[in-house]
Formats: C-alpha cells, structure tokens, sequence
C-alpha cells in the first residue's frame, strides 16, 4: 500500500480489474446510481469512511477492532452464493485486513477457513472465528510467527489434519513499517520485512504442494507498490515486486499440475497494517484520499477478487495480477 502523496492525481489503470469483476459477481448490493459526476461504483460504497481519519497510532501488529473507523471485512457486507462450496483454504494474516476480507467471503461462499496470525492478533482472530462458524463452516486458528521455518512449514498437514484438506492457499501476511531513508532502515527490519513476505511465502508454498490437487488454487497478495514504490517503504516495496515474480514463476511451473497461481495488487487500504507503522501517522488523515475514488479502500472490497481466483470457473487465468486501487496505477499483468 503506497504512502499518500497529496500533489499525486493517479491515472486509471483498469483494464485487469474490469476483467475480475465480470467474474466476481454481485458480492454488495446494488443500489440506484445518482446521477451526477460523484457517484459512488454501489450504494455500499457510498457508506464507506473517508478522509478525513482520525490521527491514530496503534504498536506493530495492532488490531483491527481497536481502529476509528473499523474496517469492513465484509461480516455484514459481504452476500455470498455457494462459489465455493466444499473448498479448503489456508489464508496467512486471516485475523485483519485483507486476510480477514478473504476468510469471511471464502465461509460466505460455501469454504471451511484455516488461518494463522500472531499471538497478539487473537482477539481479532475469534472475531473472525465467530462469523465463520456462524456460517456454519469449520475454522481452525494457527497462532504464531511466520519467520520461524518449522511453524511455517507445519502449516498446511495441520490445516489438513483439521479442515480436512486444502484447495485454496492465500500468501498475505506482510510486515509493513515505513523509514525516512535507507540510513534509518537497520538490518533487522531488513530481515523481518524480508522473512513475513518472501521467506514465509516460499516455505508455506513449497510445503502445500504435496497437498494441493489439480484445481487447487494459489493466491498471492502484493501491491501497487510494486510498480510505484513510494520512497519511505524501500524493504516492503522490494518484496512485493519479489512477489510478482514469483507468481509469475510457479504460474509457469504448476499450469501443467492443473494448480492456478495469482497474485492481487491493491492500493491503500484501510487496515490496522497502516496504523502500525506501516503509514506516518500524519498521512493517516488523508490516506488515500488522492486516488480517484477520493479514500481508502475497505477490505471488503477486496474480497470479490480473492474469490474469484479461488473460484474453478476462473481456470483459465494464471501467472496474472489483478488489482484493486482505486484507480491508481497498478502492476503490469
């Protein structure tokens, strides 16, 4: 998610996401459109914050129920219509943000939802876990550090063991905290930046192979900061062009194992991801703001992509990158 640039007016860069859309389907209710030239895209939309936030810092993880305004993951929001019926899906950073928007839809439609979070993020965690299993799906939590190799490692047998199989693996755990300079970059943020993103995604990866069948789907989060790397996130911009690349890679490789990989681009969303520390707390109050839309995306608006490519009827598109901006300029597919 890129730092807010108040002088930046961003282009429209839809092509990919016009073409996820047509196969998402209607995951908010449609409401009649006004008709003058500031129109919210849906009636939902119309309801969702924006600029001016409230100033907020929360420490690194934070939490998402501790935000003005909370996010939207889709816990009421989101309609869900069986796309997913019988999947299983581990999703990395399932208690906030984007992971959450994910987990919700997949239960939503039809999926029983495996996610692992750090120990701090568990009050997030059990709020998720209470909408999944309202929806009558089985959940199943894995707290713990992502840069530790064995618990990473472990994680899809165990996600096996208690929800019965895995279809769907959704890489979206990030570290994210911005610096004024390479000077101030330390080799420990370095490392910790670069073991949650890539490190995390190539051990959780390798270890789901085995099993994953033809059908199975991967889906990788990244950013528009791969395309257009604000200068205060240097290590977090470098991993999620990294990502791209990766994506594009097993695409290549498990095409011929009937395994979809794909990866996600969004733009600045409103998730406790930019509370703690991802963001300068002075550009919170405007985050987003400089897009074409005018604010912060919702998590929840999120989620008809992560459907989508979790969805068998999508089985043609691998190796692609969607995004979801609002209209800032996005990743080359």
């Amino acid at each position: 998610m890129a730092e807010f640039d108040p002088t930046r007016r961003a282009i429209v860069a839809g092509a990919a996401l016009t073409g996820a859309a047509a196969v998402t389907g209607s995951a908010f209710a449609q409401g009649d459109q006004p008709s003058n030239g500031d129109a919210p895209m849906t009636q939902k939309a119309a309801d969702f914050p924006e600029p001016p936030y409230p100033q907020q810092e929360q420490p690194w993880p934070g939490l998402a129920q501790k935000m003005n305004p909370r996010p939207d993951h889709g816990e009421e929001s989101y309609q869900g219509s069986g796309r997913l019926k019988g999947k299983r899906a581990l999703i990395t950073g399932g208690d906030s943000g984007i992971g959450r928007a994910a987990a919700i839809a997949f239960a939503k439609e039809g999926a029983d939802v495996a996610i692992c979070y750090l120990e701090q993020e568990e009050p997030d965690a059990q709020d998720v876990k209470r909408v999944v299993e309202d929806q009558g799906r089985t959940f199943a939590a894995f707290p713990g550090d992502l840069r530790d190799k064995d618990y990473t490692t472990s994680l899809p047998q165990r996600a096996v063991d208690e929800i019965g199989g895995l279809d769907i693996l959704v890489n979206n755990a990030a570290y994210q905290q911005w610096v004024p300079g390479l000077e101030e970059l330390s080799d420990e943020q370095f490392d910790q930046t670069m073991q949650t993103n890539l490190y995390a995604m190539f051990w959780l990866t390798k270890a789901a192979l085995p099993h994953l069948n033809p059908g199975a789907a991967i889906i990788n989060t990244s950013s528009e900061v791969a395309a257009s790397p604000p200068k205060i996130l240097i290590d977090y911009s470098m991993t999620k062009a990294a990502i791209l690349a990766f994506t594009k890679t097993m695409a290549k490789q498990l095409g011929p194992r009937g395994i979809r990989v794909n990866a996600v681009a969004p733009g600045p969303i409103w998730t406790p991801l930019q509370v703690a520390g991802g963001q300068k707390p002075e550009n919170l109050v405007q985050f987003g703001s400089s897009t074409p839309v005018g604010r912060a995306g919702q998590p929840v608006e999120l989620a008809p992509l992560y459907v989508a490519l979790a969805d068998p009827a999508f089985s043609y598109s691998t190796g692609q990158v969607f995004g979801a901006t609002g209209g800032d300029p996005q990743p080359g597919a």
